[in-house]
């Protein structure tokens, strides 16, 4: 496991298997998985949070597909 401070409230945690998750504040809210599919929360956050998960996707954030916020947590609390 690796953690990365991407900067103010923004952080990436890669696992051992390959899964990126990003974090907006201390929220699991996005993710690149082994498979190379990016996905977003369909959750509905703060503009704030918004705005770093498209930042974090970059060019990937009109194809990400959406997953529900449990998808993201569970992949967190399994951590």
């Amino acid at each position: 496991m690796k953690l990365n401070n991407l900067g103010a409230n923004k952080t990436e945690l890669t696992l051992t298997e390959g899964t990126v998750v990003f974090f907006s504040y201390r929220t699991p809210v996005a993710a690149l998985l082994p498979s190379g599919r990016y996905v977003r929360t369909a959750k509905k956050w703060s503009v704030t949070t918004s705005k770093h998960i498209n930042q974090w996707l970059g060019p990937f954030k009109d194809s990400a597909e959406h997953e529900p916020q449990e998808f993201f947590d569970n992949i967190a609390a399994n951590a």
